[in-house]
C-alpha cells in the first residue's frame, strides 16, 4: 500500500512539471520581441494635415483646415495657427528607440486604456495613434498606430497635447515699440507726449519724451517713459474671459468707457503703425469697493487690444501700472537732473553768506576751486543725486530759507537755474525751481548739501 501511495505521489509531481513546462513554453512562444531600432515611424508634413483631433482626460478637441484652422465645437474661435503646427511637428518625423512585436498584452504598456489618443487625416491616409504609459527608465512614451506593434518613441507627443482649448488660441499680440513719435491717453487722463531728440528745453539731451502742460512744452523722464512702454509690450495676454465679447459684456468689464485708453503710434521697420489698447474694470465692482482701498486694489482688470473680440483679465498690480500715466507719474523726480560735469559755476547762499564755486577744464578734467583751492566735490555731487521728490506741489513756501544755489551749465538753452530750498516741516522741505514750487524733498537730503558745501567753504 505504501508503494502505491508513493507512485500516486511520483505521477503527481510528473503532471505539475509538465503544465509548468507547456506554461513556460506557451510564454515562450508568446513573450513580446523586443527589437531596438533607430527607425522613422512617422513622416506626416505638416501642411498636408487637414484634420486633427485628440481626446485627453475626459475632454476631446477636434480641428479642421479650410485656408486656416478651425475649432470645430465653435468656429468663432481664434485658433492659433503657430500652435497647431507645434502639435502637428511631433508627426513630421517621429522616431523610435524600441519596437515591440507580437503584443498581447497592451495592458502592461499602459495603451489597453490609452492615456491619449489622437486622429488626424493627411491627404486619403487617417491616422489613429495612442499614447500609452511614460517609462521612467527610459524617458520616452509608449505608443501605439494601431498595427499591433508598440514603439518606445524618443519625442513624447504628450509634451505638446497636455493642453487646454485656451492653450490654442491666437492672442492678440502687443508690439516692441521701436521708435514711438507720440502716446496718447484718454479717460482718467487726457494728454500727449510727443518724441522730439532736438528738443532742448529741458537741462539734459539724454530727454527725449516732452507734453505740453500750461501752454509750456515740459521734457520727461526718458527712463520712466521708456519703462512704462516695457511694461505695455510684456503685458501678458493669456487669461482671456471672452474670445467673442458682446456689447453686454463690453460694459459689465468697464471696457464700453473706459477708465483708460493708450494710443501708441510707432514706426517699426520702416512702417508706421498704431497700437490702442483699453483698460477697465467693473464699475459695480468699483463703486461696492470705494470705501475699501486693499479690496479695490484687488479687484480684476481687464484689457481689449484695438476692436479685437477678446478681452483679458489682468491682475490689480498691472491695472496700477498701466494708470501710473500722469504728469507727475512721468516727469523727472530729481530737482535738479541735469549731468553734475555740465556745471560750470555754482553760486551759494548759505547761513546768510555767500560763496561761489568755480570750474575749470571740462568734461573728465573739470577741476572744482573755490577761491585758490582745489575742491573734491565727491560729497556735493553725491547730494546733488539724493535731491529728488518725495511728492510734487504748487505750494508757495512760508518756512525758513535754508539754501539757495544758482547753477551755471555748459549749455545755450538753459545756461543757469536757481534753486532755493524752503523748511515746509520737520521732515520736508519745498523746492522752488526758477521761482516755481516744484516739489517736497526730503530735509535730511537739503541737510546733506548744506554740510556738504560747509565742508568745502568753511
Amino acid at each position: 500500500m505504501k508503494r502505491y501511495k508513493k507512485i500516486y505521489i511520483l505521477l503527481g509531481v510528473l503532471v505539475v512539471v509538465c503544465l509548468a513546462t507547456f506554461g513556460v513554453t506557451r510564454y515562450e512562444e508568446h513573450r513580446d520581441t523586443v527589437e531596438a531600432t533607430g527607425d522613422i515611424i512617422l513622416e506626416i508634413p505638416t501642411d498636408t494635415v487637414t484634420r486633427l483631433s485628440w481626446t485627453y482626460e475626459g475632454e476631446s478637441f477636434s480641428f479642421h483646415k479650410d485656408d486656416t484652422w478651425v475649432y470645430d465645437a465653435d468656429e468663432a474661435f481664434p485658433v492659433d495657427e503657430e500652435q497647431m503646427n507645434t502639435l502637428l511637428d511631433q508627426f513630421s518625423s517621429l522616431g523610435a528607440a524600441f519596437r515591440m512585436e507580437s503584443v498581447e498584452d497592451l495592458g502592461q504598456y499602459g495603451l489597453d486604456a490609452p492615456i491619449c489618443t489622437i486622429e488626424l487625416t493627411a491627404g486619403e491616409t487617417e491616422y489613429t495613434i495612442t499614447l500609452g504609459d511614460y517609462s521612467v527608465m527610459d524617458e520616452q512614451r509608449y505608443l501605439s498606430l494601431g498595427d499591433g506593434t508598440v514603439y518606445l518613441v524618443t519625442q513624447d507627443p504628450m509634451e505638446v497635447f497636455d493642453c487646454q482649448l485656451s492653450d490654442l488660441i491666437h492672442h492678440d499680440e502687443i508690439p516692441a515699440f521701436d521708435t514711438v513719435s507720440t502716446i496718447t491717453w484718454e479717460g482718467v487722463q487726457n494728454y500727449q507726449i510727443f518724441y522730439d531728440e532736438g528738443n532742448t528745453n529741458t537741462y539734459s539731451a539724454e530727454d527725449v519724451y516732452f507734453t505740453e502742460q500750461a501752454g509750456e512744452t515740459v521734457p520727461l523722464d526718458t527712463d520712466l517713459v521708456e519703462d512704462y512702454l516695457s511694461t505695455l509690450h510684456y503685458l501678458s495676454l493669456t487669461d482671456y474671459v471672452t474670445y467673442q465679447v458682446t456689447e453686454e459684456e463690453l460694459t459689465s468689464y468697464g471696457l464700453d468707457a473706459p477708465d483708460l485708453t493708450v494710443t501708441v503710434e510707432y514706426t517699426q521697420e520702416d512702417q508706421s503703425n498704431t497700437f490702442t489698447l483699453s483698460v477697465g474694470r467693473n464699475p459695480e465692482e468699483v463703486e461696492a469697493a470705494q470705501e475699501d482701498e486693499e479690496k479695490l486694489a484687488a479687484l480684476p482688470a481687464y484689457v481689449r487690444v484695438g476692436d479685437s473680440a477678446i478681452v483679458y483679465e489682468i491682475a490689480g498690480g498691472d491695472y496700477e501700472q498701466l494708470m501710473a500715466v500722469s504728469y507727475d507719474d512721468l516727469r523727472h523726480k530729481e530737482v535738479l537732473w541735469a549731468d553734475f560735469g555740465s556745471f560750470t559755476q555754482m553760486d551759494v547762499v548759505l547761513d546768510g553768506e555767500t560763496y561761489t564755486l568755480t570750474t575749470e577744464g571740462t568734461g573728465e578734467n573739470t577741476t572744482w576751486y573755490y577761491g585758490e583751492t582745489e575742491l573734491d566735490t565727491a560729497d556735493i555731487q553725491s547730494a546733488f543725486s539724493s535731491l529728488v521728490a518725495d511728492s510734487f506741489t504748487q505750494e508757495q513756501p512760508t518756512g525758513q530759507e535754508e539754501i539757495s544755489l544758482t547753477v551755471y551749465l555748459e549749455q545755450e538753452s538753459n545756461p543757469t537755474v536757481q534753486i532755493t530750498f524752503y523748511r515746509y516741516d520737520g521732515e520736508n522741505c519745498v523746492a522752488v525751481v526758477d521761482g516755481t514750487p516744484v516739489s517736497l524733498v526730503p530735509r535730511s537730503a537739503v541737510v546733506d548739501l548744506m554740510e556738504a558745501i560747509r565742508s568745502v567753504v568753511l
